[in-house]
């Protein structure tokens, strides 16, 4: 018997496998660097699987080396390696603004707005008419005005960085008068008291958690008092036994004590939704006129701009809060502001903004219309996958990030349900299916419930859409044959 060698020593150069005539055709395409790294990726990866393979780091010496499966596992590698983080995907979760992914789509205007700003100067920080320097906030100043009435307005990166900003601005040193109901806690952990405490504010709660009184915050007024802060509760809701304070009431408390009311209403929605036919939700305008000194909103909820903080009110203290040392620290980059005009445009200028701005499209989608995209979507798909039955099926869809928690719209979703009465069969299969669909050249994001993997149809709104969709239905099959194989596809019992 011949002694075996080790089996490593026999994986080709990587200018061997950089030669192989496939390698060459992706190099074309992709160039030296990549191709280069994706090689040496592939060699590394798979001495370290002969290394953990028992028993399998042996050969007989002349047995022939699978070139052509190293040279395709260096392909799939380098097309891994060339594909952007910043993938385009399908949101079928039902959740239409969802903050994990991106949150509000931009409107065409607003795109071309943001083309033109990257590929030329623009008047910036520039004043053509004076022929002097000027400042950024003048590109949307005038039309958040007009649109909430307020005096004055300024802009900055997110809504949690204008709350920063104008509590330091107006209240630094000083107390910040609050309910205890709308000590409110946004996405990713961040708490309004620490935000207060960062921006060096005292919080001084008030009222009980479901119920606070004008008296409650009369009787927490002293010469400390910096401001009083109402923050809108748009991430969840208390119901029954309940009370809050409006906003005219807390206005007239500020005003007869000498402090600002500052608004925090997060979302931002800028026309009254009702007249969409979708529930109502505070407006900055309705805050300036029950006479909220400074109010603070988001860009890209349910505005449908990009992701900014947006802040009007009086003129002294917007002034106040420019001259604040964040303001620079957390100011908007020429792109954003080039998106944020041009969707504010469209709010003032366009006879039909919820067909114009995305995000308001996909909200106002009629049960009828998404059916419609259901049946067209569901045909190719009935007999895809063995073992899983497609289903058309009603589901109610939800706004996100904090908007109208409560309130729900009536969809349509396929729904992929695995046929198998074996509970561990059906939880691995729904785990195969769920990564296949994420492995597509452009992702589709459902949720699991009730055995389920539910693609809810309405942000599947268009043709071009709908025609990507189906085109990737025979990719999703070999993605979901080849999770048969893999070992993640038996590994435990998904919970």
């Amino acid at each position: 018997m011949k002694p075996t060698t080790d089996v490593r020593r026999r994986l080709p150069a990587v200018d061997t496998l950089l030669s192989h005539p496939d390698v060459q055709q992706a190099r074309e395409r992709h160039g030296w660097r990549l191709t280069r790294q994706a090689v040496r990726q592939t060699l590394d990866d798979e001495r370290a699987r002969l290394a953990r393979s028992a028993g399998a780091v042996s050969y007989t010496p002349h047995a022939p080396l699978d070139h052509d499966g190293l040279a395709a596992r260096c392909l799939a590698c380098l097309e891994a390696l060339a594909r952007p983080q910043c993938r385009a995907l399908f949101n079928l979760t039902g959740t239409v603004i969802h903050t994990n992914m991106g949150r509000s789509p931009l409107a065409e205007a607003a795109i071309e707005a943001m083309v033109r700003a990257a590929r030329h100067p623009i008047a910036l920080e520039y004043d053509l008419e004076n022929g002097e320097r000027g400042e950024r906030d003048r590109l949307v100043e005038t039309l958040l005005c007009e649109l909430t009435g307020a005096e004055a307005a300024t802009v900055v990166n997110n809504n949690a960085g204008a709350v920063v900003l104008a509590l330091g601005a107006l209240g630094a040193g000083r107390e910040a008068v609050i309910s205890r109901g709308e000590l409110i806690e946004i996405g990713g952990a961040f708490r309004l008291p620490d935000i207060m405490q960062a921006a060096g504010c005292r919080l001084r709660e008030v009222g009980a958690t479901n119920r606070t009184h004008a008296r409650d915050v009369q009787a927490a007024m002293n010469e400390a008092t910096g401001l009083i802060l109402k923050a809108h509760t748009s991430n969840y809701a208390i119901s029954g036994f309940t009370h809050s304070v409006a906003e005219h009431e807390l206005a007239a408390i500020a005003h007869a004590h000498g402090v600002p009311l500052m608004v925090d209403l997060g979302s931002g929605a800028l026309i009254d939704f009702s007249r969409l036919g979708l529930p109502y939700e505070n407006q900055p305008r309705d805050s300036i006129a029950a006479g909220a000194d400074v109010v603070t909103f988001s860009g890209d909820k349910l505005l449908g701009g990009p992701q900014a903080g947006i802040i009007v009110g009086k003129r002294e203290l917007i002034a106040a809060i420019k001259r604040h040392p964040l303001k620079r620290a957390l100011r908007l980059d020429k792109l954003t502001l080039a998106a944020l005009e041009a969707t504010l445009r469209l709010y003032r200028d366009s006879d039909a903004p919820e067909r114009d701005i995305p995000t308001l499209a996909m909200l106002t989608r009629s049960e009828a219309a998404i059916a419609a995209t259901g049946r067209r979507v569901l045909a190719p798909t009935t007999t895809l996958l063995a073992d899983i039955e497609v289903t058309l099926e009603p589901c109610m869809s939800q706004l996100g990030s904090g908007s109208l928690p409560v309130d729900r719209l009536p969809s349509r979703a396929l729904v992929w349900r695995p046929v198998t009465p074996d509970r561990r069969h059906q939880a691995r299969t729904l785990k195969r299916l769920e990564r296949a669909f994420r492995q597509l050249p452009r992702p589709v994001i459902g949720r699991l419930k009730d055995g389920a993997l539910w693609l809810d149809l309405r942000c599947l709104n268009g043709a071009d859409a709908e025609a990507t969709f189906i085109g990737q239905l025979d990719a999703l099959k070999a993605a979901f044959d080849r999770q048969a194989s893999a070992p993640e596809a038996s590994a435990g019992d998904p919970s």
